[in-house]
């Protein structure tokens, strides 16, 4: 008697459920609690009106929490009610959730590991396999999405993150003011996008002010063609400019630095680091010689300085000004004669229209790369995802910002 009063109380069991028994086994370390129900009508989970029962499931098991380190399991025999309008269902337990076969404290205790440590650390201190603790993360997601109100987002942040190398991708729709994840989906395509916009309500379109992307096609006619006004919404990313200037100063580097090492110069052999880094970033120690190198006549040198002077056309705040300093750099750029800056500074011509449109909304993609850093860290702590699925649903649980816990039945 005392054993199933003790086990009633750990496990919160009210009436109409009761501890018919507890068994201990010792030499499989487990502790088995088996429940029993009285017989009075149930209610129908449909409708709520008070059944007959119709019949019983088969004996179900469910994994509870370690109790005296011993493995808990409990054991139940679910009734099915008999409702005139939805015949025979399965009623509700109040200790999991349906499909489930843990119980809400053994689920909520994974969750809060998993927020904080790989899959298979969780899995093997709770003596679980990896698949068990993917399902309870696949339900602690899809509960969290289920939850998800439909607030408008003002400001999104559109990026792309590669899972295996560059062989594959998935796009990601990022909440810039709450810092989180509002979609995932696999591929680059605009199709990837285009599928996104159809989980908004009509006044979460509407109330979409601005929208960070970067330059690619895809994205850019996915945006125009589902959100309203999108001509004064995007926001081409100045971190996507900063990395195509910066790339453009690399190709300038390498080929001077190709031709240079034929005559047995080496000044620019192992400074790709000092041209395309934050001078704060500069070691001491490299400062005078990376100040040589910016002074001298160098085309690599040109290249930096335009890089410089591009970027800074994203410090003024007043438009007037900024088409002015646009339109100056943009002819020193195409007359520099360096082909790979010559043609990103082409590139930003075609593309001004949604550049110019930082000055009104301020935003860039700042949110989604620290974003980006978080889902690095999930991906380098699971050593990789046997499949593409498997990584959107981790990415969802730590980076979704969403309400992943379980509830009780009512």
């Amino acid at each position: 008697m005392q054993d199933r009063e003790l086990y009633r109380r750990i496990l919160g069991i009210e009436s109409p459920w009761w501890v018919e028994r507890v068994e201990l086994k010792l030499e499989a370390g487990e502790i088995h609690v088996y429940l029993g129900h009285d017989e009075r009508p149930w209610h129908c989970p449909e409708c709520g009106h008070a059944c007959s029962i119709y019949d019983h499931q088969a004996e179900r098991q469910w994994r509870h929490l370690d109790t005296c380190q011993y493995r808990t399991i409990l054991h139940a025999q679910i009734p099915r009610t008999d409702c005139r309008d939805h015949g025979a269902k399965t009623v509700k337990v109040s200790w999991a959730e349906a499909g489930s076969r843990f119980t809400m404290l053994m689920e909520a205790l994974a969750i809060e590991w998993l927020k904080h440590a790989s899959q298979k650390a969780v899995a093997k201190q709770l003596g679980l396999s990896w698949d068990e603790i993917h399902g309870i993360m696949g339900r602690a997601v899809k509960r969290g999405l289920g939850r998800r109100q439909a607030d408008v987002v003002r400001r999104l942040g559109v990026d792309e993150k590669s899972h295996k190398g560059h062989y594959s991708y998935f796009t990601i729709v990022n909440d810039l003011d709450r810092g989180r994840v509002v979609y995932v989906g696999r591929g680059r395509e605009k199709a990837t996008l285009d599928a996104f916009w159809p989980t908004l309500t009509e006044p979460q379109l509407h109330g979409i002010e601005a929208v960070a992307v970067d330059m690619w096609d895809g994205y850019v006619h996915s945006i125009q063609q589902h959100v309203p006004q999108a001509g004064d919404k995007i926001v081409h990313d100045k971190f996507h400019i900063a990395q195509y200037l910066g790339e453009a100063v690399d190709r300038v580097r390498r080929r001077e630095s190709k031709t240079l090492r034929s005559s047995g110069d080496n000044r620019l052999s192992g400074t790709r680091f000092l041209w395309l880094s934050n001078l704060d970033n500069v070691r001491a120690e490299d400062k005078q010689r990376f100040g040589k190198l910016r002074r001298s006549h160098l085309k690599t040198a040109r290249a930096w300085a335009l890089r410089q002077a591009g970027m800074k056309f994203f410090s003024y705040r007043y438009e007037e000004p900024a088409r002015k300093h646009f339109r100056w750099w943009h002819q020193w750029a195409v007359r520099s004669r360096l082909q790979p800056i010559v043609k990103v500074a082409k590139m930003l011509k075609r593309r001004f229209a949604n550049i110019i449109t930082y000055l009104k909304h301020q935003i860039t993609n700042a949110a989604s790369e620290s974003i980006n850093a978080r889902i690095q860290w999930v991906k380098y702590t699971a050593r990789g995802f046997r499949n593409m699925d498997n990584f959107i649903t981790a990415i969802y649980f730590h980076c979704g910002g969403l309400d992943l816990a379980p509830s009780p039945t009512p």
